[in-house]
């Protein structure tokens, strides 16, 4: 197998596959059958496979399935669609919500998959297929792509969830203000992920509701259940969104409250000195005809006055209620 296919079978629409060899790719759009060709788009020599082994393809097509920062969607051509998805990047070190791209050509007798990354729902049906338990048909092909990739999307959102559950919990024991950067990365993360759910559960409704001939009602009730599933990950990621806005602006009003208090308390000291302040500043000046001077007594005198004079601020500050 060349090293720009990925993988490549011919379906025995018994639930089974063939590998095809390099020789029936070459011929692959000429093959009896249904013909399930994984590309990489990457390699530089999938565009001349497209356009040299697929003549029928309409160069729209070629140009969509090569597209490495396309949204998803679905797109019908004739008894053909083209469709992109999405999938969680379960690659090791990379980040879940950079999700990876999966651009198809699906009609009746061939299915034309593109992507850049390891797809681990593709290996999950190339293991189906030489096990006898895979796709029979293409529309079984699509709803088991689709219910494969929703199925590691679903462990990646639920534990985002429990992420916001927990820091939601801190938040109203604790009220740390060191959870401000779990929250901001907990709404990132949600953020990112609707960015291309919200989309891609349109175009699975697009998909289903397509008068294709090979797609009939058992693959459209599975889609159905798929579009059911994206859209309560979608209404799960704005309550996500909402409730991390929330748990943000109350870490904010903690911090508000302690900076309050603290302003509060200088204030409370700066207005107790003042006067203070003022009466030391008055005695302390270079000039003659300050009370007291020639009297040893004066200082403590002086002292008793200020004593005074801090009681009489403390009761006018409780009397006005200041504290």
């Amino acid at each position: 197998m060349t090293s720009h296919v990925v993988r490549a079978f011919m379906l025995d629409g018994q639930g089974g596959g063939t590998v095809l060899s390099a020789e029936k790719i070459s011929r692959a759009d000429r093959l009896e059958g249904l013909v399930w060709i994984h590309l990489d788009g990457n390699d530089a020599d999938s565009r001349h496979c497209l356009e040299s082994e697929f003549e029928a393809l309409d160069p729209f097509i070629i140009d969509a399935l090569l597209d490495d920062v396309s949204r998803p969607r679905m797109t019908q051509i004739g008894d053909g669609a083209l469709l992109v998805l999405r999938g969680v990047n379960l690659n090791e070190n990379e980040d879940p919500e950079d999700m990876v791209s999966i651009s198809l050509w699906v009609e009746r007798s061939r299915i034309i998959m593109v992507s850049r990354k390891r797809i681990r729902a593709a290996a999950d049906i190339e293991a189906k297929l030489l096990a006898g338990t895979g796709p029979r048909n293409t529309g079984h092909f699509v709803t088991m792509l689709c219910e494969r990739l929703f199925a590691r999307m679903e462990p990646i959102l639920r534990s985002l969830d429990d992420r916001a559950d927990d820091i939601e919990e801190k938040v109203l024991l604790e009220s740390d203000p060191k959870l401000r950067e779990s929250i901001i990365d907990v709404r990132i993360q949600a953020i990112m992920f609707r960015r291309y759910l919200a989309p891609q559960r349109d175009a699975i409704d697009h998909f289903r509701m397509a008068d294709f001939e090979w797609l009939d009602k058992f693959h459209r009730r599975h889609l159905q259940e798929v579009y059911n599933h994206l859209t309560r990950n979608v209404e799960d990621l704005d309550a996500i969104r909402e409730r991390s806005q929330i748990v943000k602006d109350e870490i904010a009003h903690v911090l508000a409250d302690r900076l309050n208090k603290h302003m509060y308390i200088l204030s409370m000291i700066a207005a107790i000195f003042l006067p203070l302040g003022f009466l030391t500043g008055l005695l302390g000046i270079n000039v003659g005809g300050i009370p007291g001077a020639s009297y040893a007594w004066a200082f403590w005198v002086f002292l008793g006055f200020l004593a005074i004079i801090v009681s009489v601020q403390l009761s006018l500050f409780k009397w006005f209620r200041w504290f």
